[in-house]
């Protein structure tokens, strides 16, 4: 048996599985979907009996032991395939049972149905051995729920459309032949796709025919805490969902009296309801995880049945036709996709190596439930109406011990594996985020982009709408063999608020194995997302023959304020000729923000011609360290678009700033020798002291003004560094660094006319 498929024999037996599941669909739909039961009242069965038509859906789960013991003799794909044949052909006395109604034996007609529904699904039940380990086996690889979920979304739209052609051919009062033709549709579909299932690959053999006898899976399961909590939440969904659902087409029959094609039409509603939620299974299911979909489809599930409990009878036609529309579709919506769903955590649940055997225990979990709960609650509908209570008042009184279970699932659920899921009001903040939605819509497409201009594409607006979700897909992306999509790839990466573990390490695996290509991207985003565990790795590569990684390295190190390594930085931008690297260096100088490092940065404007890019990374960073760098950059971009305006810019400053402090102080009366006097003395001589220094190159005033600032302003570093450059000849030819020392001692000024302004 082949136990891997290549993508393109993949594709293929997904393409054939596809067709049988379509096949399939519409087979069940015409045969024993809700046009038997509409068909049971047409001739006029109790609840009870109803109840029993249902039952039969689950009973047929007790036969999975019987396909367990074929498939240890023939294969598997063998057994579903023979199993599906037979089951249609097993419907063939229900064809003769609407001709029945001519000659007016109806009770034989029951007999038929009963007869052909039983044999239905005891090989239903041998043949769903196989559905488990197929599904399993063609859903292999990343998009594992996506696959499962498209397979319930072809199962449902084909269902619908199915539904949709009984609601036009039975009408208001369908002739008896119209079910024998709509039967015999269904057994030619349903033969079909038995044939069709013959071309499905055959799935791996688990453990080597293994015999495992129920009793010891059962026991198993149950010592699983995991497992056993699913189990029990399992029979409870299983006996709501097939209780609601099957007697929702009772209730619109006895209690608001519709028609068969109404009520057909009202299934389909249900079947847009089950489409709807296949769809936002298939959309989420991969990137939120499948217990807070599972949970969401409960909630859903139960808001469906509160209505029942108090909707009036007296309603107008219009009224009942979208009351009962919309009923169909949200119970369908909530319970079917908490059915799908509760499957695709199940197989994330249980190993794939037990998936044969575990699966006769998840479906005799629906067995036992649905059983017990259609039959159950037929004979409470009987029993109830034959108390003398009105139709109404028993579905009432059924719907809201359904209610009160439901409740109690939602209560259990919270305590389920998460599985990798996404915690609930997470997943729920997701559905309710334009983003995060738009981020999965892109996911979707690049996981079927095949052209590399695309995937850049896609990438780079994965990076205008950053999304905690797209984490995995950027990081695949990040191993591209395509260095353009790798690098959009880490920037989109660099774009999210937050990075998990798998992407700090990934990030960090990039820098040591990477050099010279994407390394040094991945160092900035570490820097950038305070990764404080890669910073010894950091360190190491900061001295690295990848000069772009060394200098990101560096500023990453600094944005992780790891100030024991500034020193060696310094060392770094001393030593290297590198401009780039130096460049990187001053500027991660400037984000540690250091006035220890104000010494070195004007060390290498002392040098022998520095680059002018140097020059200016040098006062910004100066200026960053100084706290003025957001004043400071606007007037350093005017000076650069005209130098010759480097004295009027200064003179602008000074006289700005004195402005400022008469605006504020100016009209006080000042004591003599108090600290106010000291600032309107030091304000009236800025202008003249700038002049000196700015026009005449002397800086003996403006040092000694800038050594008169209070202590409380100013780091006595800074004030001494500064004051001594101002006096510095070798210094004095910088017009940034002038302009640089002007414009911090105005702001000092404004800074000290503000602390004495109470």
């Amino acid at each position: 048996m082949a136990s891997f498929l290549s993508p393109y024999r993949l594709g293929k037996a997904r393409d054939v599985y596809n067709l049988y599941t379509a096949l399939n669909s519409f087979s069940w739909q015409f045969l024993v979907g809700n046009v038997l039961t509409l068909f049971a009242l047409r001739l006029n069965a109790s609840s009870t009996y109803i109840g029993l038509i249902t039952a039969l859906v689950y009973i047929s789960y007790f036969f999975l032991p019987l396909g367990k013991l074929l498939s240890r003799h023939f294969k598997i794909v063998k057994v579903f395939s023979s199993a599906w044949i037979a089951r249609s052909l097993g419907m063939l006395p229900v064809i003769a049972a609407p001709l029945l109604i001519y000659s007016g034996e109806r009770n034989l007609a029951l007999v038929l149905v009963l007869i052909g529904a039983s044999v239905f699904h005891i090989a239903r039940g041998i043949g769903m051995i196989a559905n488990n380990p197929v599904l399993s086996f063609l859903a292999t690889g990343p998009d594992r729920g996506s696959y499962m979920t498209l397979s319930q979304i072809i199962n449902n739209a084909v269902s619908m459309f199915a539904g949709f052609i009984i609601a036009i051919l039975l009408g208001r009062a369908p002739p008896p032949f119209l079910y024998a033709l709509i039967f015999g549709i269904g057994i030619v579909t349903g033969i079909m796709s038995g044939l069709v299932l013959r071309k499905v690959p055959e799935p791996a053999n688990e453990e080597s025919g293994k015999k495992v006898k129920l009793f010891h899976v059962a026991k198993e399961a149950l010592s699983n805490p995991s497992l056993r909590l699913f189990v029990v939440i399992l029979l409870l969904v299983a006996l709501i969902s097939g209780v609601s659902r099957a007697f929702v087409v009772v209730y619109s029959r006895e209690v608001y009296l519709q028609s068969e094609g109404m009520v057909s039409l009202y299934a389909v509603f249900g079947g847009l309801g089950v489409l709807m939620i296949g769809m936002m299974v298939k959309f989420l299911v991969d990137r939120i995880g499948a217990k807070p979909i599972f949970i969401m489809s409960v909630i859903i599930g139960l808001v469906s049945l509160v209505p029942v409990l108090f909707m009036p009878i007296a309603l107008s036609d219009t009224t009942i036709v979208l009351y009962l529309s919309a009923l169909f579709f949200i119970m369908n919506f909530g319970f079917l996709g908490s059915e799908g769903i509760a499957q695709t955590y199940f197989m994330g649940l249980v190993p794939s190596g037990q998936m044969v055997d575990m699966s006769i225990l998840y479906f005799f979990c629906f067995a036992i439930a649905g059983t017990a709960g259609s039959f159950l609650a037929g004979v409470f509908l009987d029993a109830i109406m034959g108390a003398g209570f009105s139709p109404l008042i028993a579905f009432r009184l059924l719907f809201l011990i359904l209610t009160i279970l439901t409740v109690l699932v939602l209560f259990l659920q919270k305590k389920l594996v998460p599985l990798g899921a996404m915690p609930f009001m997470g997943a729920l903040g997701v559905l309710f985020s334009p983003r995060d939605l738009k981020a999965i819509s892109l996911m979707d497409k690049l996981s079927k982009a095949s052209d590399s201009h695309k995937e850049e594409a896609l990438l780079e607006a994965l990076h205008d709408t950053p999304s905690r979700l797209s984490i995995k897909a950027l990081l695949n992306r990040a191993k591209s063999p395509r260095l353009a999509t790798r690098l959009e790839a880490l920037r989109a990466i660099d774009a999210l608020e937050m990075l998990d573990e798998s992407a700090e390490r990934a990030l960090m695996d990039d820098i040591i194995h990477n050099p010279y290509t994407t390394a040094y991207n991945s160092a900035r985003i570490l820097g950038n997302h305070g990764v404080f565990s890669a910073a010894p790795l950091l360190r190491e590569l900061a001295s690295s023959k990848d000069y772009m990684l060394a200098g990101e390295a560096m500023i990453a190190l600094a944005k992780l304020n790891d100030h024991a390594f500034r020193p060696q930085i310094e060392k770094i931008i001393a030593k290297t000729r590198n401009p780039r690297l130096k460049i990187m260096g001053v500027e991660a100088l400037g984000i540690y923000g250091s006035p220890n490092s104000l010494s070195v940065l004007l060390d290498i404007l002392r040098g022998a011609h520095p680059p002018p890019y140097l020059r200016d990374e040098v006062v910004l960073a100066m200026a960053s360290i100084l706290d003025i760098q957001n004043y400071f950059y606007p007037l350093l971009v005017r000076l650069l678009a005209d130098e010759t305006q480097v004295i009027t810019l200064a003179t602008d400053e000074a006289e700005s700033a004195y402005e400022f402090f008469v605006s504020v102080h100016g009209r006080k009366r000042i004591k003599k020798d108090s600290e106010l006097a000291l600032l309107s003395r030091q304000a009236k001589i800025l202008q003249s002291a700038v002049s000196e220094f700015m026009n005449d190159s002397k800086g003996a005033r403006l040092s000694r003004w800038i050594l008169e600032i209070p202590e409380e302003l100013v780091h006595t570093i800074a004030q001494m560094v500064l004051s001594e450059t101002v006096l510095d000849d070798e210094l004095l030819g910088h017009r940034r660094l002038r302009l640089l020392i002007v414009h911090w001692v105005a702001h000092e000024l404004r800074l000290w006319v503000n602390k004495l302004k109470n």
